[in-house]
């Protein structure tokens, strides 16, 4: 697993990209906060960096392995942002995550490399597996009654998994039903191409 240091202060340098900084009180705490100094406006290369960054932090990325994501997705005769998004928002643990399996995407990624998950009915405990449109993701029955699993349908009621996905949580089971689109304005997927290709 990626080694992270204190979220909070990476939270504080690229916004709250962590779970853990994603409420109320890190918000508030935030606008307390008062520059000691003006700062002077970030260059370009300065803003793609940090976005390359909030990318590689929210899912726990080895720079290489984000390389390579790049890297593919320019060669793809498909849109490079779309083919980009796809290919993280495939993997293994990422579809996990975004099922509602697990409450952060670094307990997904555990969740997956302890055996819990199951792809078309067999066990995978790599995150970095490539869930294509069809295949299906259950927690594995030998891991159901387990504590993190405990009610986990009254805890995702009023969960909404992205369009993509269907979940049945009383099955404990997910269904990739077509690729992933970019829904969600999370990351300025121009700028870290920019970085990339500068």
């Amino acid at each position: 697993m990626l080694p992270i240091g204190s979220k909070y202060k990476i939270a504080r340098r690229l916004g709250p990209i962590f779970e853990k900084t994603q409420t109320q009180k890190f918000a508030i705490r935030q606008q307390k906060r008062k520059p000691t100094r003006r700062r002077r406006a970030p260059s370009d290369y300065n803003q793609q960096l940090m976005e390359k960054q909030k990318l590689r932090l929210t899912y726990g990325l080895k720079e290489k392995k984000l390389v390579s994501y790049v890297k593919d997705a320019l060669a793809s005769s498909q849109d490079t942002i779309e083919n980009l998004y796809q290919s993280l928002e495939q993997r293994l643990d990422s579809v996990v995550y975004r099922a509602g399996f697990a409450d952060t995407r670094r307990m997904a990624r555990q969740l997956t490399s302890h055996g819990h998950i199951t792809v078309n009915g067999r066990k995978n405990n790599i995150p970095s597996m490539k869930i294509k449109a069809g295949d299906v993701l259950a927690i594995r029955g030998g891991s159901a009654k387990k504590p993190v699993f405990e009610n986990l349908a009254e805890r995702r009621s009023s969960y909404k998994a992205p369009t993509w996905l269907k979940a049945d949580y009383k099955k404990m089971e997910a269904t990739v039903s077509e690729l992933p689109t970019v829904e969600r304005n999370e990351f300025n997927f121009k700028r870290i191409i920019e970085f990339y290709t500068r």
